[in-house]
């Protein structure tokens, strides 16, 4: 058996692009995408005609004084859901679509925003279950986040996420879902510390994401961990029962090559911590006996303790940066277009 075929048995295996072909390929349940996906796949040429598509629908359906940015803003919520559509019908479970990055720091717009998006998908006779929307994990995104969710239960997944807080923050306003970023987390200990490699016991990336699931489970949150950004398979092999994991096609093209034995990490009934994990061979320890102590998170806490981690101040500026930088890319590409 494939490590593919065994990590399916252990956590919802996500197809992270927006690359149809490759998610017929490797047959996931789920798929995310993002700005950077969606402009990669909008460079080839056997999607263009999604474009036009998308350009048609702004064309026809914006309205009001702003003329061209107002057609092209509504090109690009076009695009993301044109391609969310056709992703899910390749799919069983749930495509990820999400709001503008530029939009991260702004509660209200991001809301209007995913409000108009699941509008779309459900016009198309797609469900608001089957669609996460994907928000940054600042202050902001989280407050909109939760008031998608209790107020109009749409589900959310919570992108850039580096830390501890962030987590606790999200579960506490009763996300659906948060998309750690195991290997960006990784990368920047690479850049800043003396130490180069990581095995999958002590990689920095996976120490955190074992550290947040461990603390959903102990405390009965609903919120799921959906382990994202990996550097290599032996994070994915770092992590195997997480609730989901979201791979890129490169990556999955390589676990389904790989014939080793994948033993579950993490589960709701048998986690280790760190430490334990890395002293045993079989992970027996029950989340609800190790030492965790609850914690809760305002708004004072949440920016202090981002203030004080390096490393999720920077890898999330810059992953909004990005993202952002990418949106502008694919404007351009609308642009000529209309």
């Amino acid at each position: 058996m494939s490590v593919l075929e065994q990590l399916k048995s252990a956590s919802v295996v996500v197809a992270d692009t927006g690359d149809f072909n490759a998610i017929k390929e490797f047959q996931p349940t789920d798929a995310t995408t993002n700005p950077s996906l969606i402009l990669a796949a909008s460079k080839m040429e056997q999607y263009a005609a999604l474009i036009d598509e998308a350009v048609a629908y702004a064309k026809e359906h914006a309205t009001g004084h702003h003329g061209h940015q107002q057609i092209v803003q509504a090109a690009m919520d076009r695009l993301f859901v044109v391609f969310g559509k056709e992703i899910l019908k390749t799919i069983p479970g749930r495509v990820s679509t999400e709001v503008d990055a530029r939009l991260s720091f702004d509660s209200q717009a991001s809301i209007d925003r995913a409000l108009g998006l699941i509008a779309q998908y459900e016009k198309e006779g797609i469900s608001k279950e089957r669609i996460l929307i994907k928000l940054a994990s600042t202050w902001e995104g989280i407050q909109a986040a939760k008031f998608l969710e209790s107020q109009h239960g749409i589900h959310c997944n919570m992108t850039l996420l580096f830390n501890f807080e962030q987590a606790v923050a999200c579960a506490e306003s009763g996300v659906t879902l948060i998309s750690p970023f195991v290997g960006r987390i990784m990368d920047w200990f690479v850049k800043n510390t003396d130490q180069k490699a990581y095995t999958r016991k002590d990689d920095p990336g996976v120490v955190s994401v074992t550290r947040i699931f461990n603390y959903y489970k102990k405390y009965d949150y609903k919120t799921q961990v959906m382990a994202a950004s990996f550097r290599n398979t032996e994070e994915i092999k770092g992590l195997v029962g997480c609730d989901l994991l979201t791979i890129s096609p490169a990556l999955l093209k390589q676990l389904a090559t790989e014939t080793e034995a994948a033993p579950v990490v993490l589960s709701t009934s048998h986690v280790a911590t760190h430490r334990e994990a890395a002293t045993r061979p079989r992970y027996n320890f029950s989340a609800k006996e190790l030492d965790l102590p609850k914690v809760t998170i305002d708004e004072k806490t949440f920016r202090w303790a981002l203030n004080e981690d390096a490393m999720a101040t920077e890898k999330l500026a810059e992953g909004i940066r990005n993202f952002a930088k990418d949106a502008r890319t694919l404007e351009k590409l609308i642009e000529a277009k209309i």
